[in-house]
C-alpha cells in the first residue's frame, strides 16, 4: 500500500504542476518555437542512412583451363561449331518426322547478367537435334569422366527433355552425319534418336514424373550387342529444379573405380556403383532357369488342403434360410390394408398429341396416396425379416496340413550359355561428339556452359567461374524474405493461413501479454496499469524536480479550492498552540519519538520509491 500510495502522490503532484503551468508554457511557447528554429539550423539531424545498393555482377565469359575435351559458353553469339539436323524420324508421323525445330543463341529472357548468352530451344511440339564435335575422342582408361552444363527452364516445362547425349566415335564420324556412314550422309541422313551414344545424361520430365537420368550403353563382350543400363532413380525431390525457372548446373562423374556420382548444383542427388546400382545389371546371372524344364503332373503344390476325415454334424442344415420373418412382430394400429402406397395422379391430364395406337393406352402418373400420409402404412402389411439363429450356410470341411506338399515348382537351373563378367564397365565405348535431340511441349529452354574433362577440379574452376557468376548474379536480384513470402502467398493462397499462426499470432500474443500482463512478485506496484508506468518513465524514469512558481503564477486561476481569510486565521491558531506544546518536556521525549519513527517511515518510502524507479526502468527496457 505505501508503494501504491506514494507513486500515486509522486503523480498527482506532477500532473498538479504541469496544470499550473500551462499557460506559462503557452505564453513561453512563441519564445520555445524561435529557439528551437535557431537550434534545429545549428543541429540538423544527419539523414537516416541509405541500404545498401545491391552487388552489380558484371559478366565475363569463363576460360577454360587445364585438362578439357569441349568447352562451349556460347559467348561469340553464334551456332559456329554446331551442326542442325535435318533428318526424319523413321516411327513418327510425317507432320512431326522432321528434325525442324528452332534453335538460337541469345540471353535469357530474363537475365540477372546482361552478356551472358547461351543456346536456347525455341519451338514446342517439334523433334529437335543439334551436335557439335570434341576437341578430341574422349577414351576411358584410368581417368574419370565428368560432364557438366547449365539448364533453365525459362517457361516451365511440361513434357519434354533437357539432356545431352555423349555420341559414341564410330568409323566415318564427321560433324555432317554423325553416326552415319560418307554414303548414308550423302542422302542427307543425319543426327536422330537413333544415333549411337555411349551416355545420355540430364533432366527430363512429363506430367508429375520428374526424372534425371543417366544411361551408358553396354557392349556384351560375347555378342557385341549393345545395352542400356539405367542407373537407379535419385532420393532427392527434383520438382524444384523444373519449376524454380533458376540456372542449375548438372554435373556427372564417372570414376575409373565403376563408381559414380550425379550432382545439381554442386551437390550430390544420386550416387551408386555401374556393377551394383544398373538395371538390368551389368553381368547377366552365371545360372539361368532351364527352359526346357517342366512341373512334373503329380506336383502338388497345395500347402493345405481340406480334411478327409472330417464329416458333417447330423444337425447341420444347410437349407437353413440367412433371414426369417419376425413372429413377435405386430401390425401397427391403423394400418390400412386396402388403400394402396401408390396412386394415379388424379389432376393428370392425358396429352392433346397422345396417339394410343402408337403410345399404347395413357395411364395417369403415380404419385403418393394421400390417405398414406396420417397412416403408419398402407397395402398389405408383412412381417419383418431377422436374422435366423439357426442359419449356418454350407458345410466345408475343415483345412488341414497337405501330407503331400512339396513346394512351390521352379524349374531347375542351369549354366548361363550367355554369361560374361565384365568388372570394368567404366571402359566404355570412346565418344567424339556432344548432341542434344530432343522433343519438348515447351519452348525457350536454356543451355550453356557445356564442359567435358577428365579432371574434376578443372570442371568446378569452370563451373566457378561461369554457373557461380550466374548464381551471383541471381542472388543478388533476389527479392527480400518479404517480398518473397508475398510472391509464394500469391501463388498459394493458403499460405496466408501458416503466416497468421506462425508469425501474426504470437506476435499479437506477445503484444497482449507484454500490455496486460503482470509480473510475478505479486507486490502492489505491479498492479498498475501500462498507461500509468508510460507517464512515470517521462525523463528515462526520473521524476522532474518541481518547478518554482513566480508571484503572477500564484494569481492564476487554477482547478485548486482558494482558502479564505478566516480558514488562514484558524490555521495560524493551531500552529500557535502546537509550538506551545512543543516547548514543553514530555512534548520533547514524544517529538523525539515521533521525529525516530517519521525518520524510519521516510526511509521505508525512500527504498520504496527506489525499487519503484528501479521496476519502471526496467519495464521501459524491455518496452523499448
Amino acid at each position: 500500500m505505501h508503494q501504491k500510495a506514494l507513486l500515486f502522490i509522486l503523480l498527482a503532484d506532477q500532473n498538479q504542476d504541469e496544470d499550473a503551468d500551462v499557460e506559462d508554457d503557452l505564453d513561453l511557447d512563441l519564445a520555445g518555437t524561435e529557439d528551437n528554429d535557431e537550434l534545429d539550423g545549428e543541429e540538423e539531424t544527419p539523414p537516416a542512412p541509405k541500404a545498401p545498393a545491391a552487388p552489380k555482377v558484371t559478366y565475363k565469359a569463363p576460360e577454360p583451363m587445364g585438362e578439357h575435351f569441349f568447352a562451349e559458353s556460347f559467348d561469340r553469339g553464334t551456332l559456329d561449331g554446331w551442326v542442325l539436323s535435318k533428318a526424319k524420324k523413321d516411327d513418327a508421323d510425317e507432320e512431326i518426322a522432321k528434325y525442324d525445330g528452332k534453335w538460337a543463341v541469345e540471353e535469357m529472357k530474363d537475365t540477372k547478367l546482361p552478356g551472358d548468352k547461351g543456346l536456347v530451344l525455341k519451338s514446342r511440339a517439334k523433334h529437335h537435334a543439334i551436335s557439335a564435335p570434341l576437341l578430341r575422342p574422349f577414351t576411358f582408361d584410368s581417368m574419370p569422366l565428368v560432364i557438366q552444363y547449365e539448364v533453365n527452364f525459362q517457361s516451365g516445362i511440361d513434357c519434354g527433355g533437357a539432356y545431352v547425349k555423349l555420341l559414341s566415335e564410330t568409323p566415318g564420324l564427321d560433324l555432317v552425319s554423325i553416326g552415319f556412314t560418307a554414303e548414308e550422309a550423302a542422302e542427307g541422313d543425319q543426327f536422330v534418336d537413333k544415333t549411337a551414344y555411349t551416355i545420355m545424361f540430364g533432366p527430363d520430365k512429363c506430367g508429375e514424373d520428374y526424372k534425371l537420368h543417366f544411361i551408358f550403353r553396354h557392349k556384351n563382350p560375347k555378342t557385341g550387342q549393345y545395352e542400356e543400363k539405367h542407373a537407379k532413380k535419385p532420393d532427392a525431390d527434383l520438382r524444384s529444379y523444373f519449376t524454380d525457372k533458376k540456372t542449375h548446373l548438372y554435373t556427372l562423374v564417372v570414376n575409373a573405380d565403376n563408381n559414380f556420382e550425379v550432382l545439381v548444383d554442386q551437390t550430390v542427388v544420386n550416387s551408386g556403383n555401374l556393377l551394383k546400382d544398373m538395371t538390368p545389371p551389368v553381368n547377366p546371372p552365371a545360372e539361368i532357369e532351364d527352359p526346357d524344364d517342366h512341373k512334373p503332373e503329380d506336383w502338388d503344390e497345395r500347402p493345405k488342403i481340406q480334411d478327409p476325415d472330417a464329416l458333417k454334424p447330423e444337425d447341420w442344415d444347410e437349407d437353413a434360410p440367412a433371414q426369417i420373418p419376425d413372429e413377435d412382430a405386430v401390425k401397427p394400429d391403423g394400418w390400412l390394408d386396402d388403400e394402396a402406397e401408390y396412386i394415379g395422379d388424379p389432376d393428370a391430364i392425358k396429352p392433346d398429341d397422345w396417339d394410343e395406337d402408337m403410345d399404347g393406352e395413357w395411364e395417369a402418373p403415380q404419385v403418393p396416396n394421400p390417405a398414406c400420409e396420417s397412416a403408419p402404412g398402407c397395402g398389405p402389411w408383412k412381417r419383418p425379416m431377422i436374422d435366423n439363429p439357426s442359419y449356418k450356410g454350407k458345410w466345408k470341411p475343415p483345412m488341414v496340413d497337405n501330407p503331400n506338399y512339396q513346394g512351390i515348382w521352379k524349374p531347375r537351373k542351369i549354366p548361363n550359355p550367355d554369361y560374361f563378367e565384365d568388372l570394368q564397365p567404366f571402359k566404355m565405348t570412346p565418344f567424339s561428339a556432344l548432341g542434344l535431340e530432343l522433343w519438348s511441349m515447351t519452348s525457350d529452354i536454356f543451355f550453356d556452359n557445356f564442359f567435358i574433362t577428365n579432371d574434376r577440379n578443372t570442371a568446378e574452376r569452370w563451373a566457378a567461374d561461369s554457373w557461380g557468376l550466374k548464381k551471383a548474379a541471381e542472388g543478388a536480384a533476389e527479392p527480400g524474405l518479404a517480398a518473397q513470402m508475398l510472391t509464394a502467398a500469391e501463388e498459394r493462397p493458403w499460405l496466408w493461413i501458416v503466416y497468421v499462426l506462425t508469425v501474426a499470432l504470437p506476435l499479437v500474443l506477445i503484444i497482449v501479454f507484454c500490455c496486460t500482463g503482470k509480473s510475478s512478485s505479486g507486490s502492489a506496484q505491479d498492479s498498475l496499469s501500462l498507461t500509468s508506468l508510460q507517464e512515470e518513465l517521462k525523463g528515462a524514469g526520473r521524476l522532474q524536480p518541481e518547478k518554482k512558481k513566480t508571484p503572477a503564477a500564484e494569481y492564476k486561476k487554477t482547478d485548486e479550492a482558494q482558502p479564505d481569510v478566516k480558514e488562514e486565521e484558524e490555521d495560524e491558531e493551531e500552529e500557535d498552540k502546537a509550538e506551545e506544546a512543543k516547548s514543553s518536556p514530555a512534548a520533547e521525549d514524544k517529538s523525539d519519538e515521533e521525529e525516530a519513527a517519521a525518520e524510519e517511515e521516510e526511509g521505508e518510502k525512500a527504498a520504496t520509491t527506489e525499487e519503484v524507479r528501479k521496476n519502471c526502468v526496467h519495464v521501459e527496457w524491455v518496452l523499448v
